[in-house]
């Protein structure tokens, strides 16, 4: 067994509120007042059980008056979200069947993956965890002794992933606290972050987290989540080069959602906009088929021919791999581009009107 750490057991919780958390507490939490601030009508779209939580600071990159704006798409309820489609469902991608200890989801070799709160910075539409049973998942939050003791007892589980709701939704005191146990385990050797906040609020890159980051003896690896280069302003910049200068590898992932990202310019754009800050693209994911997101969802084709046309735009290293996630497979399966929305012989993609890849 792998013990607490004695600053675990008995050092105290700071008193003092930061001011992420402050700024967090501030979040907008009601999609009539999220209309308002953006001169939007009102709509009688409840927010079908997931409630609504934008970031101030969030909400102030949207274009007021746009009904139509990529970020506002990702958080403001809709009614469509009350629609049964066929293939949505609350586990798209078998969290349950994975879940060997409560909090500890051991789907792929070499690592597992920490629930380590139902907490978020920002409730997105297309979540693909709102209905994940947190509580089952981790009852007691300040005692991860038997995900511990299961990490331990297996030497092939190289790497941690702190995944959530949003692991970084959780103080300093208690990420130092857990991290530091993790780095007791004399077999893993890489911590990996994957978090929305320092996207929708950069005040959360702060001393005291980069203090304990860039302490740690594990290789670390921050994988953000910005789906649109809106979301990137100077801000996300300063926050992403904070967390390089701990030594950590930042990375992005992005979700393929319709009426958000969905045209070659966008997504190239977004691309653009992450290398400036520092951040190189990672994944691209199709959509989860999570019920309550179906009006997201692009098809597997018309995603090839849209990465396809990224491709042909960008440099290789700045190309996300466009992936699927099917419960029970032993890793995310790529989907080849589809170069036949490209001219033939020509390095430059046919873009329809709006931007995106005509379809043959």
């Amino acid at each position: 067994m792998i013990p607490a750490t004695r600053k675990q057991k008995n050092d105290p919780a700071p008193a003092t509120v930061a001011e992420w958390q402050r700024e967090l507490a501030m979040a907008i939490r009601d999609a009539g007042e999220l209309r308002s601030l953006l001169d939007l009508p009102g709509d009688a779209a409840g927010d079908a059980g997931f409630p609504v939580r934008v970031p101030r600071g969030y909400a102030a990159r949207m274009r007021r008056g746009d009904p139509h704006d990529p970020l506002l798409a990702q958080v403001l309820p809709s009614a469509a979200e009350g629609r049964e489609v066929p293939g949505f469902g609350p586990d798209p991608v078998g969290d349950r069947a994975a879940m060997i200890r409560p909090g500890v989801l051991h789907k792929y070799h070499g690592r597992v993956l920490l629930v380590t709160t139902g907490a978020c910075g920002i409730h997105c539409r297309y979540c693909f965890r709102r209905e994940f049973p947190y509580a089952d998942a981790n009852p007691r939050p300040d005692d991860w002794q038997a995900a511990i003791d299961y990490i331990a007892g297996d030497d092939s589980i190289e790497e941690v992933i702190l995944s959530g709701g949003d692991p970084l939704s959780l103080s300093d005191h208690k990420l130092a606290g857990l991290v530091e146990r993790i780095e007791a385990i004399p077999h893993v050797g890489t911590l990996r972050i994957h978090t929305r906040l320092p996207v929708v609020l950069p005040e959360r890159v702060d001393d005291a987290l980069c203090d304990w980051l860039s302490g740690t003896r594990l290789a670390t690896v921050v994988v953000l989540h910005a789906n649109h280069g809106n979301e990137i302003d100077a801000s996300v910049g300063a926050a992403a080069a904070r967390l390089r200068a701990t030594g950590a590898m930042v990375l992005n992932q992005a979700v393929l959602l319709r009426g958000v990202n969905d045209k070659v310019q966008a997504m190239a754009e977004l691309s653009r906009r992450l290398f400036a800050a520092g951040v190189l693209p990672y994944y691209l994911h199709m959509l989860d088929p999570v019920r309550g997101a179906a009006q997201f969802e692009t098809g597997s084709e018309e995603a090839r021919r849209l990465m396809a046309g990224v491709a042909a735009l960008l440099p290789g290293y700045l190309v996300p791999r466009l992936v699927v996630e099917q419960a029970g497979r032993p890793g995310k399966t790529p989907l080849a581009h589809d170069w036949s929305g490209c001219r033939d012989g020509m390095t430059t993609p046919t873009l329809d009107s709006a931007g995106g890849p005509s379809t043959p």
